[in-house]
């Protein structure tokens, strides 16, 4: 891969975790006002409760692709990035254009996706 490739995952890479963290933080500070709630019935608990479950998945959610992130930035500096985890060719650029953390080609994620089911 070439450098002005690589240049370019690697700002794209930066802007989504930037991006992650503004997220998370956003999260935090609704499930914390969600909590501070003083709840009149069972239904506004419900409402609450059902609200901070969401929140807490898609939280995690974010967590785990910052995570990602983190790893291919890391296989960036190691020279590895691109590389499929599991049939180590190459990943097509166009998948890292859309999913710059990917660490399967196409064909590796779908027999991990089927492995999972």
């Amino acid at each position: 891969m070439r450098n002005s490739e690589l240049e370019f995952f690697v700002d794209m890479l930066n802007t989504r975790k930037i991006q992650i963290k503004k997220n998370i933080d956003g999260l935090e500070k609704e499930l914390s006002e969600l909590n501070s709630l003083e709840l009149n019935d069972e239904g506004d608990y419900a409402s609450v409760s059902n609200e901070n479950l969401r929140e807490i998945a898609i939280g995690k959610q974010q967590e785990l692709e910052l995570l990602e992130i983190e790893v291919a930035l890391g296989k960036i500096t190691d020279k590895l990035f691109g590389i499929c985890e599991m049939c180590e060719e190459d990943i097509s650029i166009q998948r890292l254009k859309v999913k710059p953390h990917a660490k399967y080609c196409i064909d590796c994620r779908e027999i991990v996706e089927k492995q999972q089911k």
